[in-house]
Parts: C-alpha cells; sequence; structure tokens
C-alpha cells in the first residue's frame, strides 16, 4: 500500500532531520535499505541458480533422474525469485526519490475512465 503524499512529506521531513541531528548513523543506516537487501536476494538466487545447473549435470552424469528434476526445479525456482526480486526491486523507492504515480493503461481501466467520463458529461447536463 503506498503512502499518501502527507504520510510521504512526513517521512521526508523525519529523514532530513536524521540527516541534520546525525548524519554519520543515517549514511550508516542508508546501506542497510532495499538496495542491500534486493541485492543479496539476487546474488543469492544466481548461487542457488548454478547449485541448480550442478544437480541436474550432477543427475545426468550419474544418470539418476530425480536428482536432475530436484536440480531443474532448485533452477526454476531460483530463476523466478531473481527475476521477483529485481523487478521489486528500490526503484523509485529511496530516501531522496518520491514515488511516481502508477498509471492506468489496462483495459479495464480505460474503460472505467470512459464509464466515469460518460457520467460526468450526464450529470453535468
Amino acid at each position: 500500500m503506498p503512502l499518501s503524499e502527507h504520510e510521504q512529506r512526513l517521512l521526508e521531513q523525519m529523514e532530513r532531520a536524521l540527516y541534520a541531528e546525525d548524519p554519520k548513523f543515517a549514511s550508516a543506516l542508508e546501506g542497510t535499505g532495499l538496495h542491500t537487501y534486493t541485492r543479496r536476494r539476487v546474488y543469492l538466487a544466481v548461487a542457488g541458480f548454478v547449485a541448480g545447473i550442478a544437480l541436474l549435470m550432477g543427475g545426468l552424469v550419474a544418470q539418476v533422474i530425480w536428482v536432475s528434476v530436484v536440480g531443474f526445479l532448485v533452477m526454476l525456482g531460483c530463476a523466478v525469485l531473481a527475476v521477483t526480486a529485481w523487478r521489486r526491486g528500490p526503484a523509485g523507492h529511496g530516501p531522496r526519490q518520491a514515488a511516481a504515480p502508477r498509471r492506468k493503461t489496462g483495459v479495464v481501466d480505460r474503460m472505467e475512465q470512459r464509464w466515469q467520463r460518460r457520467r460526468d458529461e450526464q450529470s453535468g447536463l
């Protein structure tokens, strides 16, 4: 759930006050935010993907099918984890960036906008 404009302004004021009061502490906290969490999650997913490849290849070499299947599933899970971490990443959520408003682009949203325009036009007559 995104923050309202008032809440965003309050958060920015609190951040500025923290930077003004104790810049060393504020800069230490800055590195442990979403950027670090997302980067760590992507790195773990890549490591898991490599481990999945090793399981897949080891299962094929040893001719043990279930090990290969487990390796494939590990690869698939890690790929999904990396993609979701990358997409949900910290873009637009930094301490000095305001969140951009989402634009409605779906078919249902356009239909709703047209319906709303028609209702507004009819009520204005």
